[in-house]
């Protein structure tokens, strides 16, 4: 009896530091992270507001990626992805920047916007690539700075 006590007692104690360990998921996100930091690109979890005609709902907070433009850029712009490949602006009109269009028409299904005003240009992601994904990524965000 008193072993079941003492075994009972021992799972109680180490039970809830298995659910600090990260998930893969969570590990697998970790990692893409520290690889666009390599490569040049910031990230940050930001909070957005989202069209009420973008389904389904990207989650908020996102993974705000995103690197500094170059001196010079006056332009800003904003494109959801409405379906994988067809990109709209916040009137659901479609892109007809046919430099920019090309550049982002092969983004990841979960790169939900892309953006960009004087100072950085960026996409909120849903993480669900891997580290090809991520440099293709990288590569757009680095031709539209």
């Amino acid at each position: 009896m008193t072993w079941w006590v003492v075994m009972l007692i021992i799972l109680a104690l180490v039970g809830p530091v298995a659910w600090l360990l990260p998930s893969s998921k969570q590990k697998g996100a970790v990692n893409l992270r520290l690889e666009a930091r390599r490569s040049g690109v910031a990230m940050q979890l930001a909070r957005a507001k989202w069209p009420y005609w973008l389904t389904p709902e990207p989650p908020s907070p996102c993974a705000h990626y995103y690197r500094e433009r170059r001196k010079g850029h006056v332009d800003a712009w904003a494109y959801w992805q409405f379906t994988p490949g067809q990109w709209v602006n916040q009137w659901r009109e479609p892109c007809e920047d046919q430099r920019l269009l090309e550049l982002i028409a092969h983004l990841p299904a979960d790169v939900y916007k892309v953006e960009a005003d004087h100072q950085v240009v960026g996409l909120f992601w849903g993480e669900r690539g891997d580290s090809a994904a991520l440099q293709h990524i990288a590569v757009v965000l680095e031709a539209c700075a």
